[in-house]
């Protein structure tokens, strides 16, 4: 019990909204309770600056422990060789986490290739409002405009003429699969490091649903909280021979010490990620995103590149008439929880653009299946419909 009603209330509040509206934000989840009490325990109290056996405090034996117990199964979940790859489970976050590849790696000024943003990318792949737009000068590729997938013949064309020292493969809305073995040999071909950030698709890689970056890759961030269904935070996965270049860019280079409660709920996202049903959950996700698409397809609507191979779809509502910002405003009015979103080639400002953005993984937690996703896809239909009927009278 929290002894401060107002903001007991507020989050009384938060929790009634969560379990009442239908959740397809594409980057949340939720979380076990198992998770929740790890991320609510007493390590909250505890500072623990450095790494396992290099503390600057004392009193950190049981949180080495954790936090090595953390890297272990953040190794074996994925079937890393342990001579091979290291893992810095640090990171508050995923912005910090990409900025820390970028520190350790990329002297300022020098280049970074990574999507566009209103292609499918994300702020910190060196869009210009971030920070890392401001060190690092980003070469921007984007899809191809007919098919709205990679054109990975003309990104290698780019890729030779522009000479990044880094490429970032990974995305925030692109619904379609990666190819990494092509992200490698562009890669190779201009003598680049290969970043994938696989913040979407971690729990999808882990549940052996989508093609697995660590054969090809030489760094891997994932964040923990959309797919994997862990807290807030994210890990940073590396070739032994960039690993201590990254941990120190992590500590001392933008980190103080670690949230060791936030390392304690990825470790148990991460044992719960290694179980038979996990499995299970992921091809799940991708069915009901897939099933979810078809029938907004099927209804009318135009899904962009066709349909998803993902948990997450792009749906360009502004082909029939309604803004990206509208369409998010009405289904919110009605318990449907989505994002706005740019779509290839969008005509219209981010602030209120062509589309939204659509992901089942949360509802997929819930129990959703096929039949209940066509349902939504319905439902969907008939507010944004209404809408429609109302421009016209």
């Amino acid at each position: 019990m929290i002894d401060d009603k107002r903001l007991f209330d507020l989050i009384q509040q938060e929790d009634k909204r969560q379990k009442r509206v239908i959740n397809l934000i594409a980057s949340e989840n939720y979380v076990s309770r198992a998770v929740l009490k790890a991320l609510g325990s007493t390590l909250v109290n505890k500072y623990a600056e450095g790494y396992p056996g290099k503390r600057y405090y004392g009193g950190n034996n049981l949180v080495d422990e954790i936090e090595n117990l953390t890297k272990l199964r953040a190794l074996n979940l994925f079937k890393l060789d342990p001579r091979k790859w290291q893992v810095n489970v640090q990171p508050y976050s995923g912005s910090p986490a990409n900025m820390a590849v970028y520190l350790a790696l990329v002297p300022p000024g020098e280049k970074i290739m990574g999507m566009e943003l209103s292609m499918g990318g994300h702020l910190t792949h060196g869009h210009r409002v971030s920070a890392t737009g401001r060190f690092w000068k980003q070469v921007a590729y984007g899809v191809d405009k007919k098919t709205e997938r990679i054109d990975y013949d003309a990104l290698k064309v780019l890729a030779k003429k522009e000479k990044p020292k880094l490429i970032v493969a990974g995305f925030t809305a692109y619904p379609r699969r990666i190819d990494f073995k092509k992200f490698r040999q562009i890669a190779d071909a201009c003598g680049a490091v290969l970043l994938v950030d696989m913040s979407h698709i971690a729990g999808l890689v882990a549940g052996g649903v989508h093609a697995s970056p660590f054969p090809y890759a030489d760094i891997v961030m994932t964040t923990t909280h959309k797919t994997l269904r862990g807290p807030r935070a994210a890990m940073i996965f590396s070739h032994s021979m960039f690993s201590s270049l990254i941990d120190k860019a992590v500590f001392p280079g933008l980190q103080g010490g670690p949230h060791i409660n936030q390392i304690a709920a990825v470790a148990t996202a991460l044992h719960e990620a290694s179980q038979s049903a996990f499995k299970t959950y992921a091809k799940q996700t991708v069915v009901n995103a897939q099933a979810l698409a078809s029938e907004l397809k099927k209804l009318g609507w135009r899904i962009v590149s066709g349909g998803t191979d993902t948990h997450l779809l792009l749906v360009d509502t502004w082909a029939r008439g309604v803004s990206g910002a509208a369409a998010s405003d009405m289904l919110e009015c009605e318990g449907i929880i989505v994002n706005k979103n740019t779509i290839p080639y969008d005509t219209r400002t981010p602030a209120d653009p062509s589309g939204i953005r659509i992901g089942t993984a949360a509802v997929t937690t819930r129990g959703i299946k096929e039949k209940d996703v066509v349902r939504i896809a319905q439902k969907i239909d008939a507010i944004l419909l209404h809408k429609i009927k109302d421009k016209t009278r």
